[in-house]
């Protein structure tokens, strides 16, 4: 069974003025994506700048989350490292918090081999009991699982239950689709990419986790849920409105773009931990054109 059907949230971690993690407005977040019909939240992911978190406030906002949406959608928490262990111990303590699942991102920097990948995720899922989703993001970690590794690993793990493909690779996704179901497994694809929900919708897949629902929650879920309803049009249409926000929001490295999105918005969710940077001008006005065309300023 899915962990969620629709588009998720990869949800921003806002912070004070003094860089400190800003959990009331954390709350105010997490309140504005439940009434947007956003159908899960993802803590701590890669637009939650979970790199440049401690432990102890990763596991915090793990844990404020969790409570705070009091299982009206599922909270799934990132909780992959380049560490095996380290993503255990996040992995343990996200499930005793009460996370409906984790988010497992490859093992950046490492460049694991296909075995050792496999390894890692078999080791961290045969840890927790709850679901476990697999992150394939190459050009932030350097490393690609490949299809047939994923269905390994789904195999042996019984609770690695989906994947997020962010690798922008269409031909890969098919490659996982037509394996999955060559296999006969109970396994979700989850599309990492906005512009991309559409095709992986079409190759079978069950949503979207999102860095645009940050600002565009109905409209996101929109996407999908025409599409599973059968109003290819409706889905086509939202898609391709959104797409030179897309574009706006990833013209920098994200989350730089979203959290200028959403403080150009009034939601003033704060900076972003070093190294990341303030947008450049060009690319803010560029961010806000896209913006005001879309409808959101």
């Amino acid at each position: 069974m899915s962990i969620f059907t629709g588009a998720g949230v990869a949800i921003v971690t806002p912070m004070n003025q003094d860089g400190s993690v800003n959990y009331d407005k954390l709350g105010e977040l997490i309140e504005q994506q439940i009434a947007g019909k956003t159908d899960a939240i993802i803590i701590c992911g890669t637009t939650g700048e979970s790199s440049t978190l401690s432990h102890e406030e990763h596991l915090e906002c793990i844990k404020y989350t969790v409570e705070k949406t009091a299982k009206r959608i599922p909270v799934i928490a990132g909780t992959g490292s380049n560490c095996t262990d380290t993503a255990i111990y996040l992995s343990t303590e996200a499930e005793k918090y009460g996370a409906d699942g984790v988010l497992l991102v490859t093992p950046y920097y490492n460049k694991a081999t296909q075995n050792g990948l496999a390894e890692h995720f078999i080791r961290i899922a045969s840890a927790i009991q709850i679901p476990a989703v697999l992150y394939n993001v190459p050009s932030r970690t350097g490393c690609n699982i490949l299809p047939e590794t994923v269905i390994h690993i789904a195999k042996e793990a019984k609770n690695v239950v989906a994947i997020k493909e962010a690798s922008s690779n269409i031909s890969q996704v098919a490659k996982l689709a037509a394996l999955i179901r060559e296999e006969n497994l109970e396994f979700d694809i989850y599309s990492g990419n906005d512009d991309q929900i559409i095709p992986v919708l079409a190759l079978g897949g069950k949503g979207v986790i999102s860095v645009l629902s940050n600002i565009a929650p109905e409209n996101t879920h929109n996407i999908v849920q025409a599409y599973l309803d059968g109003d290819i049009k409706t889905s086509l249409d939202l898609q391709l409105q959104a797409i030179s926000l897309i574009d706006a929001l990833f013209c920098e490295v994200n989350p730089i773009p979203v959290k200028a999105a959403l403080n150009l918005m009034g939601m003033n969710v704060g900076g972003l931990r070093r190294p990341l940077t303030t947008m450049e001008d060009v690319n803010q006005a560029k961010l806000k054109k896209a913006m005001e065309e879309y409808g959101i300023l």
